[in-house]
């Protein structure tokens, strides 16, 4: 198992195994809080539209030819499912994925059109995820988790090597917060070479099982209610890898309404001409949320998805 040690070296791995397979998104400077020096990370900008498309190519290339050759399982509500389906074409191999009952259908269309076989199993994510690795299992081909894997937590952590890259140095990064993959592997690089920078995990109100358990010390079993941040909501399997990583690596944590979540997906369409799905609404919440906290500093919002259903896009109009 990858320790926390182990993990920035994982994602630099990651970053040459998936570098031609995935974008470098941009990095956007944002009015939309004067006080501060606001940028936003255009992840909504990648491969099938989300940060996704990282950890399911890192997780597809990290395989056994002739292991991915037989095809893999994943289970998703909407953005990963794509991803690996996307993934998955593009390396000649095929995917089937498991949502729940109450997927988007804007998102399971996106898995259909990229080429995956769309299986419906429970009425929350973590009821997906068990019935996804009990198919892999019995069918002998690799799972592919949203989050509970060293190797995709190790491809979503590129997003950070991109953002040292771009950018010289940072006070904090706001990143959503669902099953933690993004955060931890994100955190583990950024802290790695800008120890200083504050890393801030963000979730709805409605639906932060994650925050719940990093609160409580262990991992919980919460019921989550209907939210726009539908790409971080549910359930966290119970041995997520991911918990001890986000725990250890997040400096704060913040939840937001569903109202500040439509308000903040406006406020991008507004100013920056752009579509973003809820779940980055909610990293961009969460900042303004605190704002006053951040005058005078660099702050980065992960934008991690643009996946958004036009009755939702409508309704923040």
């Amino acid at each position: 198992m990858t320790t926390l040690a182990e993990l920035p070296a994982e994602v630099m791995r990651a970053e040459s195994r998936i570098r031609p397979w995935i974008l470098e998104t941009p990095v956007e400077s944002s009015p939309i809080s004067p006080g501060a020096r606001l940028y936003l990370k255009l992840e909504n900008l990648q491969h099938t539209g989300s940060f996704k498309a990282r950890g399911a190519f890192s997780k597809l290339l990290s395989l056994d030819p002739a292991a991915r050759a037989r095809g893999v399982v994943a289970a998703s509500t909407g953005n990963h499912g794509a991803a690996v389906a996307y993934a998955a074409r593009a390396l000649e191999t095929r995917a089937r994925i498991v949502v729940p009952e109450d997927a988007n259908p804007g998102k399971i269309a996106a898995i259909k059109a990229h080429g995956g076989e769309v299986v419906v199993h429970g009425d929350d994510s973590a009821v997906s995820e068990t019935h996804a690795r009990g198919l892999a299992a019995a069918d002998r081909v690799p799972y592919v988790s949203p989050y509970n894997d060293a190797e995709v937590v190790a491809g979503q952590g590129t997003v950070g090597i991109e953002l040292a890259r771009q950018l010289p140095g940072v006070d904090a990064v706001f990143i959503a917060l669902g099953g933690g993959g993004l955060m931890a592997g994100v955190a583990a690089h950024l802290k790695s070479v800008w120890p200083g920078t504050m890393v801030i995990g963000c979730s709805p109100e409605n639906s932060a099982v994650m925050i719940e358990s990093i609160k409580a010390g262990r991992i919980v079993d919460r019921p989550s209610l209907p939210t726009l941040s539908d790409g971080t909501a549910g359930g966290v399997e119970k041995d997520a890898i991911t918990f001890e990583w986000c725990r250890t690596l997040g400096d704060e944590f913040v939840t937001v309404s569903e109202n500040e979540i439509r308000q903040a997906m406006r406020s991008v369409q507004e100013t920056h001409h752009l579509a973003v799905e809820g779940a980055a609404g909610v990293a961009l919440a969460a900042f303004l949320r605190t704002a006053g906290a951040w005058r005078g500093k660099t702050v980065v919002v992960i934008l991690c998805g643009g996946n958004v259903d036009p009755g939702v896009l409508r309704s923040t109009s």
